[in-house]
């Protein structure tokens, strides 16, 4: 006669058991924190964040569709204790509460994992793809259209200084040269209020005049305005109007199958035994920019760095391998011609020439000493500094190698990083023994199906909030919904 409970209706071993059991366990100090008291009664955080976690799961993800499923799924309504917060609630939490907070969560249920024997912290597998972000596609902003603007702005106020000059040449014949260098609001106006007092009782043409009257009411606003997105846009070339934070990025996943730019994000992850160890957003197109940033925020996270990094390619530089070296971890990363040395597969690139350390020199296919003759140094966008050693061959002409090897005028040149050779040597040793041929098999088992299940899987293949730190809570939910999704296998 009494009607079945809603703990009744759900299997034993329901994935919904694990978030409440995992969620209820771990400490949300954090989180609390959040909350200052007084006011209005509010739903509990800790419930709040354990149906948005199931939601994740179970790929509902818009705030409307969670509201729907608190009042007509039973795992939903069991969950959330019966509790059934409006869309504006679970949004205003989801954005405004978890920001800060929710990596901290994420790390308490990593360290679970740890427990539980499930993960290693010592070992981890980086890779990252590109997620497209909640912005317009054909609104944007580019650095290179900025520069190019502001250079033709300051051109066209030159040839009115000239013109100025022509017309009150007498007046005018002591001033400064023509070149304006940097330009910005305040210098321009100030310039066209100059000509405007020069020109003021001068026959001046019809057309200049308003050239003159145009560049006075437009032109400080439009340099106004690039200064603000040059601000905005900081070391990038390229955001978003509608989400300034997003950086246009080559997407392979576009429809029409062309790879066609769009706004979006870097998402990174490290795994262990396909459980997400850490996530981090990055504005850089490129992954080996985002190395050092990812593994900072692992240390903070576990207050440790790792003891083995392995990653593809696309990680081999020479700033993440000094800054790997440096924290004492071992790399197990390969660097851009890994796989052509392997094959045996050599371009002609300075690996084919024979260096002799004693002398510092090379010698060219014909045995011909190629001397130091300079140091180049090079500053990434990091702000690292790579220093390349030049060397020249003695004479080329006349050498029957010479269209083989030499292409250039003179001489033949190749510029050497002596730092980045050494560096790239040890990590193949690293790669090439027998452990570090088991690490590079398992590492297209380990980040690869992870991103694959959250995209094709779970369909998630664009991020519904803007902003970075709100992308980073979307990323976080899917990390820990992914993370005990697995564990309830």
């Amino acid at each position: 006669m009494i009607p079945p409970s809603l703990d009744d209706m759900i299997d034993k071993n329901h994935p919904v058991r694990t978030v409440k059991k995992v969620l209820d366990s771990i400490d949300l100090d954090v989180l609390l924190e959040r909350y200052k008291g007084g006011g209005t009664s509010s739903y509990h955080p800790r419930m709040m964040l354990k149906v948005l976690v199931y939601s994740y799961l179970n790929n509902v993800y818009t705030s409307r569709r969670i509201e729907a499923a608190l009042k007509e799924n039973i795992h939903f309504m069991w969950i959330s204790g019966m509790s059934t917060p409006d869309h504006n609630t679970i949004n205003r939490f989801r954005s405004e509460r978890l920001k800060g907070v929710l990596k901290k969560v994420f790390g308490k249920v990593v360290e679970l994992l740890a427990e539980e024997g499930l993960v290693d912290l010592k070992e981890i597998y980086i890779d990252g793809t590109k997620i497209e972000a909640n912005a317009n596609k054909y609104t944007f902003i580019w650095g290179k259209a900025i520069k190019t603007n502001k250079e033709k702005i300051k051109r066209q106020l030159e040839e009115l200084w000239d013109y100025t000059q022509k017309l009150a040449h007498e007046e005018l014949k002591d001033t400064t040269p023509t070149s304006f260098g940097e330009i910005d609001s305040q210098k321009v106006t100030e310039t066209i209020h100059e000509i405007n007092r020069i020109l003021k009782d001068k026959p001046v043409e019809k057309k200049m005049a308003q050239k003159i009257k145009r560049a006075e009411k437009n032109w400080p606003k439009i340099l106004d305005k690039y200064d603000n997105q040059e601000k905005i846009l900081g070391d990038r070339n390229s955001c978003s109007k509608t989400d300034p934070d997003a950086t246009f990025m080559r997407m392979k996943e576009d429809h029409m199958k062309n790879g066609q730019l769009k706004a979006g994000y870097n998402w990174q992850i490290s795994t262990n035994n396909q459980f997400i160890l850490n996530y981090t957003i990055h504005q850089n197109r490129t992954d080996f920019n985002t190395l050092p940033g990812h593994l900072e925020e692992f240390e903070k996270l576990y207050k440790k760095m790792p003891e083995v990094a392995v990653a593809d390619a696309g990680y081999g530089s020479e700033e993440n391998y000094l800054f790997l070296e440096k924290n004492l971890i071992l790399p197990y990363v390969k660097d851009q011609y890994f796989y052509k040395d392997q094959q045996k597969k050599k371009s002609s690139s300075i690996f084919n020439l024979h260096y002799n350390k004693e002398q510092d020199c090379f010698y060219c296919p014909m045995g011909q000493p190629m001397h130091l003759s300079g140091k180049r140094r090079k500053v990434t966008t990091n702000g690292h500094e790579q220093i390349y050693h030049c060397y020249t061959a003695t004479n080329c002409t006349g050498c029957p190698m010479q269209g083989v090897c030499n292409k250039q005028k003179g001489n033949f040149e190749l510029s050497y990083n002596h730092k980045l050779k050494s560096l790239v040597e040890k990590a193949r040793d690293l790669l090439n023994s027998e452990k570090g041929i088991s690490y590079r098999k398992k590492r297209s088992i380990e980040p690869e199906p992870v991103f694959g299940n959250i995209k094709q899987n779970k369909g998630y293949k664009r991020f519904l909030l803007r902003g970075k730190e709100k992308v980073e809570i979307e990323a976080g939910l899917l990390s820990i919904a992914h993370n005990l999704k697995k564990w309830s296998c």
